[in-house]
């Protein structure tokens, strides 16, 4: 099984943190649309044949698309691969963009999974951002998602904000919470230096929040949403029995995706690809009938990395035994010292073929894989 990931790089307006691929002029959607038409009907060989069981429409803001354009990319989509009988086909929107004709538009052209980029309930911490939506209107997005039938919503917070307090980020949780939607993904904020933030960072007009402050931030998180009936199933990400991101979830267990629009990665088991990030550059590209795209070789050691990198921060942990088997990579024995640290520590579970983070391993994660890795 396969997936395939849509980047839709258009935006209404800039957010202050945000270093992901995106434009505010919306002139070009139309020949992107048609450019991102024509990548698929030349990657339709990319997967080496495998079913496609998940569609993601990611950004930018695809919510910005019609549902003649939605429509016009999962038909194409079905016409160039074999595409499971219920995929799985998650929309990135953002609240403002979620009217209730927008929302029956875009169940009518197939979404049946909505990621909300709610990121708080505060308002001052949405003006802060230069988030287009205010706190009622996030809450009123998700009120009317569910009242118009998505039965798998999941919603994004973001942590960690410059002088935001234990209490303030427990009000969001209780917040988000209150809708028991099947999903929500929280990320701690990073300061990207070209962004709006990481000017002010230079400027001395913004202190990222102290590391052990946000540490216990993640701590009131894990807690907050255990004690709701949430799986932690990966580092970022809780949900409800049953209700993991399939489509990330393969980014995680390695299995192949295409990746289609400017900026958009691919993976096929041997090789990466990278699009072209200049909206008017791909669309060039494939008006001339060429990829844009350039393409990484992985050695052995990159997939061991990866293998690493990803499965460590799932629920199960790092299958060891399936690590070996694939690439000759016995990393009890060649980490043995690290990995009886981190136990000593109990921030590493050794026991069994997994190598599990606990609770307190979790959050110093990217320290203990750097330390994993080759």
């Amino acid at each position: 099984m396969a997936g395939i990931y849509i980047h839709i790089p258009y935006c209404k307006q800039a957010c202050h943190y945000c270093d992901f691929h995106f434009s505010t002029n919306l002139n070009t959607k139309t020949d992107l649309i048609d450019a991102i038409l024509k990548e698929i009907e030349l990657q339709k060989n990319y997967l080496g044949g495998e079913t496609v069981e998940t569609i993601y429409f990611g950004g930018g803001t695809p919510s910005l698309l019609s549902k003649q354009e939605l429509s016009s990319i999962l038909k194409t989509i079905g016409a160039n691969f074999t595409v499971v009988a219920k995929p799985e086909i998650t929309l990135e929107a953002n609240p403002d963009d979620l009217t209730p004709a927008k929302l029956k538009e875009l169940r009518a052209a197939g979404i049946n999974r909505l990621s909300i980029g709610i990121q708080s309930f505060n308002d001052q911490v949405l003006k802060y951002f230069n988030r287009a939506h205010n706190a009622q209107m996030a809450a009123s997005a998700v009120q009317e998602a569910q009242a118009i039938g998505f039965q798998n919503i999941s919603i994004d917070i973001i942590f960690g904000v410059p002088n935001q307090s234990v209490n303030d980020l427990q009000k969001d949780l209780v917040r988000a919470l209150e809708f028991k939607t099947q999903h929500i993904s929280i990320y701690g904020l990073t300061i990207e230096d070209d962004t709006v933030f990481g000017k002010w960072e230079k400027q001395k007009k913004l202190t990222p929040l102290d590391e052990d402050i946000a540490a216990k931030h993640l701590e009131t998180i894990m807690k907050t949403f255990a004690q709701a009936g949430y799986e932690q199933y990966e580092i970022s990400n809780f949900c409800l029995p049953g209700f993991e991101s399939k489509h990330n979830s393969s980014y995680w267990h390695g299995k192949k995706y295409l990746g289609l629009g400017p900026a958009a990665h691919s993976y096929n088991g041997q090789e990466r690809q990278f699009n072209q990030a200049h909206n008017i550059k791909y669309i060039k590209q494939l008006t001339l009938n060429n990829l844009p795209c350039s393409v990484e070789i992985l050695t052995n050691e990159d997939q061991i990395n990866e293998f690493i990198l990803t499965q460590l921060r799932l629920k199960q942990g790092l299958d060891c035994a399936s690590l070996n088997e694939k690439f000759s990579h016995d990393i009890m024995y060649l980490k043995k010292t690290e990995i009886a640290q981190f136990t000593d520590l109990k921030m590493l579970d050794a026991s069994g073929d997994f190598l599990k983070l606990t609770p307190k391993g979790k959050l110093l994660a990217d320290f203990i894989t750097e330390k994993l890795i080759i």
